[in-house]
């Protein structure tokens, strides 16, 4: 589906969408301690939700890839979907930093 020559790696359907679902789940872990952390009441009931679901999935997504459901019968490959997963959130804060450098320049010089 994908191919960046750069890092050498390819990324295929599963992959992609497992790379998805193991940052929406970290997302989901990072958002619930927040919530549960400095909410109060029913905020905090939502961030113990949203922490429990994010390390469902997260889990959940991890074994399917680890026993090969996942990736096309390569079991034993989670290292290198980790690894994806996490140059591929490196790649979006990057880009997300620049796009607001640009924005703040822009915004600053008119």
């Amino acid at each position: 589906m994908f191919e960046f020559v750069a890092t050498g790696f390819d990324v295929g359907g599963w992959q992609f969408l497992s790379i998805l679902l193991l940052v929406f789940a970290l997302f989901l872990i990072l958002a619930g301690i927040f919530t549960a952390y400095f909410g109060s009441g029913k905020s905090r009931t939502i961030g113990v939700t949203l922490l429990v679901v994010g390390l469902v999935v997260g889990v959940l997504v991890g074994y399917l890839y680890h026993s090969g459901t996942l990736n096309s019968g390569h079991p034993g490959a989670l290292g290198s979907l980790l690894w994806e997963s996490f140059l591929v959130i490196i790649a979006a804060v990057i880009g997300a930093l620049i796009a607001v450098g640009i924005f703040l320049v822009a915004i600053m010089k008119s």
